[in-house]
């Protein structure tokens, strides 16, 4: 709990208080919002981060980027971040997509920290629908960028039913819309926004992240944090915190299975893959999501072959 009670500490610094910093010819607030902005912030980080999956509302600011392109994880960002930060923006595991690169230049620019695309540098992660391959530390953040973050609604469309089965623990239609999966298609399948439970207590939407990732989830060093701008909601997954995926006794969880297939570019078999298609000759190939270490491999200074990485602690 003492680790913990530090990494909460670390991570919920305030920036420069009452400051201004100046790039690119203008003159900013540091971190662009204003300090009571990112206090609410904060303050809703940390009862998130004490009922671990509960969805705790906050005051979403309008931001400079469209409304679904990650405003909620900006904000996280925004107000967590401090001078001695490193950042690192991936979106669908790349560090080069227009989405990551923009969002990289912006906080750049009204804050000034250096900026990597290497995973175990970064003490700062924002992504989009992904987990970093590597396995991460406490000294880490991992910001998810969400776009729907109730996780039954696909069973109830009203939010006032959500929060009442969200209290008294009723999940009982979410095991029943697997149930019918089963039945209908002889499998689940939910594939990204796989419903979890974490803590034993609160279901949970992990942001539309593929299964291969949900085992990174379950018992991490690292802190997750979640949030959905346009929802106006902020969730966490604390450190060494259970997070099971729903499954039954006679039908367990699985992730994607890519046996037979390795990436074209560093060979690696034991990272989740991405399918490309060739327009010219109709060919099929099949490369890492995540860049940094598709990259790292390359160099030679990735994980062995046949070591899976990032796996549950």
């Amino acid at each position: 709990m003492k680790a913990l009670r530090a990494q909460v500490r670390d991570a919920l610094r305030p920036g420069l208080r009452g400051s201004a910093f100046e790039g690119a010819g203008a003159r900013y607030s540091w971190a662009f919002l204003d300090e009571s902005a990112k206090r609410e912030i904060r303050r809703r980080m940390l009862k998130a981060i004490a009922i671990p999956g509960c969805q705790v509302p906050f005051g979403s600011r309008e931001m400079p980027i469209a409304r679904g392109w990650g405003t909620g994880g900006l904000q996280l960002t925004l107000a967590l971040i401090g001078p001695g930060d490193v950042l690192k923006v991936i979106d669908q595991g790349s560090d080069d997509s227009v989405n990551a690169v923009n969002i990289k230049k912006f906080v750049q620019r009204v804050t000034g920290v250096a900026v990597t695309t290497d995973t175990r540098r970064a003490t700062l992660i924002q992504t989009r629908h992904r987990i970093p391959e590597e396995r991460l530390d406490s000294g880490q953040v991992l910001i998810f960028q969400v776009p729907i973050p109730e996780p039954l609604r696909l069973v109830e469309p009203s939010e006032r039913e959500t929060r009442r089965m969200h209290a008294e623990a009723d999940y009982s239609r979410m095991w029943l819309y697997l149930y019918e999966d089963i039945v209908r298609y002889g499998e689940i399948t939910v594939g990204a926004r796989y419903p979890v439970m974490v803590n034993g207590r609160y279901l949970m939407d992990p942001s539309p992240i593929p299964r291969w990732d949900l085992p990174r989830l379950d018992r991490a060093e690292n802190l997750f944090l979640f949030c959905a701008g346009r929802e106006k909601r902020i969730y966490a997954v604390p450190p060494h915190t259970a997070v099971e995926p729903l499954s039954f006794e006679d039908f367990a969880f699985r992730v994607e299975d890519f046996a037979g297939r390795r990436c074209r570019r560093c060979g690696s078999s034991a990272s989740y893959l991405d399918e490309v298609l060739d327009d010219a000759t109709g060919g099929r190939s099949w490369v890492c999501s995540d860049t940094s270490f598709c990259e790292k491999r390359r160099r030679g200074a990735g994980p062995a072959e046949g070591e899976r990485p990032g796996g549950a602690a």
